[in-house]
């Protein structure tokens, strides 16, 4: 009787997810000078604009900890503005700015390249069947 192979897919996923974030991460900080976590904060505010840090927590899945410093990074870059939420005292809205915008710019082409380099290892087929299972994997509920 012959055993299943261990695919070991959890391990499998976490080394494909370092690969491709420390190969994305090269090529966006040399196209635009941030990194793939900090692009994906981009272009959560710039497609929800005076969200809060909470709302942008969510939006990415991450603690509200590692937002907090996220945001920081990126007001300190002059990427993201911060201001007061209008009913929230203690709330502040994020706004992406003019730096910002050119940051997310500055980054596309290295982000279509690089998703055409994935296309190009997994085929069309494989792409589109790849991001609907990690999309399914990414809201499941254990």
């Amino acid at each position: 009787m012959s055993a299943e192979p261990d695919l070991r897919l959890y391990f499998l996923l976490q080394r494909a997810a370092h690969r491709l974030r420390t190969s994305a991460d090269r090529r966006c900080v040399a196209a635009a000078g941030v990194t793939t976590a900090q692009i994906g904060a981009l272009f959560a505010v710039r497609d929800e604009p005076r969200q809060t840090q909470q709302q942008l927590a969510r939006t990415l899945g991450l603690r509200e900890s590692a937002v907090t410093a996220l945001v920081a990074r990126l007001t300190a870059a002059g990427l993201v503005a911060k201001s007061a939420h209008p009913t929230e005292h203690r709330a502040v809205v994020l706004e992406l700015t003019e730096a910002g915008e050119r940051a997310l710019t500055a980054a596309q082409p290295e982000i279509d390249r690089f998703n055409a380099e994935l296309r190009a290892v997994l085929g069309d087929d494989g792409f589109g069947q790849a991001a609907q299972a990690l999309r399914r994997l990414a809201y499941w509920e254990a």
